[in-house]
């Protein structure tokens, strides 16, 4: 009798769950919520919308006139042969020392942080410490590397008429500032992993290394690599930290070995995408504009490999 009562009320307790998700209960308050939810995400829309048909109705007819030579042309004062080239290569080289150097780092701090570390004062200081790195402001960065590596380290980071300003100071300053979100999301990516996988592998005898390396690195891998695929999509964009380091506008050195490069000075999309922005000329405008577009272009296929590769490895428990 008792286990009736029990079976009853339990059948009763899920039929008054749906019907509280599927939202057919009518009540004033619920449906102004989803209005004023409604409402604010047409409003982003409508800015987001806007500002990319400003930037398309300026970009287009650039690209359409000089098309590809737009993208293969360097910088120039003249605006009719002005193009993105020395920013791109600049972009990518920045990044790809940003890669080399955060992602070990940051990957390595995340495991000792998770896996190793005992749960105490000091660690929950450090955690808290990381969170509130990953929402500094970029321009704070900026003027940390221009202290640290132009000013204390400039005959290092780049010597001679350098003095400082170059692609390494650049790419430790990027580094640095995406270095606590690589660290949160990996964190994130290791607790999803279920403890029962742990466990599985203590149970057969596995040591703490071969059960993170075997069992917990492969299943939090979809999640580490798209928190770091996606903190570079924001490092690509990163303007301030660059100008404060002092990328230029000028010809990015591609000559000589990866070591002489590195510094050497550079310049990248936004810093060529900010010094268009100043100038007078409205020719330089409408460059700027199809610059813009773009950069959100390569944002948006560093995001969409990101999606692809989590949905591609995703794993659900």
């Amino acid at each position: 009798m008792q286990a009736r009562v029990v079976a009853t009320g339990s059948a009763a307790a899920r039929e008054e769950v749906r019907r509280a998700l599927t939202g057919r209960r009518a009540d004033w308050r619920s449906v102004v919520f989803h209005g004023v939810l409604l409402l604010t995400l047409l409003v982003a829309l409508v800015v987001l919308l806007v500002l990319l048909a400003d930037v398309a109705r300026a970009a287009i007819p650039v690209l359409q006139e000089r098309g590809g030579e737009f993208v293969s042309s360097g910088t120039s004062s003249l605006p009719v042969r002005a193009g993105i080239k020395q920013g791109l290569i600049g972009s990518a080289f920045l990044m790809l020392f940003v890669a080399v150097l955060s992602f070990p780092l940051g990957i390595g701090a995340a495991v000792y942080m998770e896996e190793y570390a005992k749960d105490t004062g000091f660690t929950r200081f450090v955690n808290t410490n990381i969170r509130n790195l990953a929402g500094v402001p970029a321009i704070v960065y900026g003027i940390l590397g221009l202290a640290l590596f132009v000013g204390l380290l400039g005959d290092v980071v780049g010597p001679g008429s350098v003095a400082g300003r170059s692609l390494l100071a650049g790419g430790l300053t990027i580094s640095i500032m995406v270095l606590p979100i690589i660290i949160i999301t990996t964190q994130e990516a290791l607790r999803a992993v279920p403890r029962s996988i742990r466990e599985g592998g203590f149970g057969v005898g596995a040591t703490r290394w071969e059960v993170i390396r075997s069992h917990v690195l492969p299943n939090a891998a979809p999640g580490i690599l798209t928190g770091t695929v996606l903190s570079m999509a924001r490092a690509l964009g990163e303007t301030a930290p660059l100008i404060m380091v002092g990328a230029v506008t000028g010809f990015f050195v591609a000559q000589g070995g990866p070591g002489e490069q590195l510094q050497e000075r550079f310049t990248s999309m936004p810093t060529l995408i900010f010094a268009w922005t100043k100038k007078p000329q409205p020719e330089f405008q409408d460059l700027a504009a199809a610059a813009i577009l773009v950069l959100i272009l390569a944002v948006f296929l560093v995001n969409l490999a990101a999606i692809l590769l989590r949905n591609r490895y995703e794993r659900r428990w």
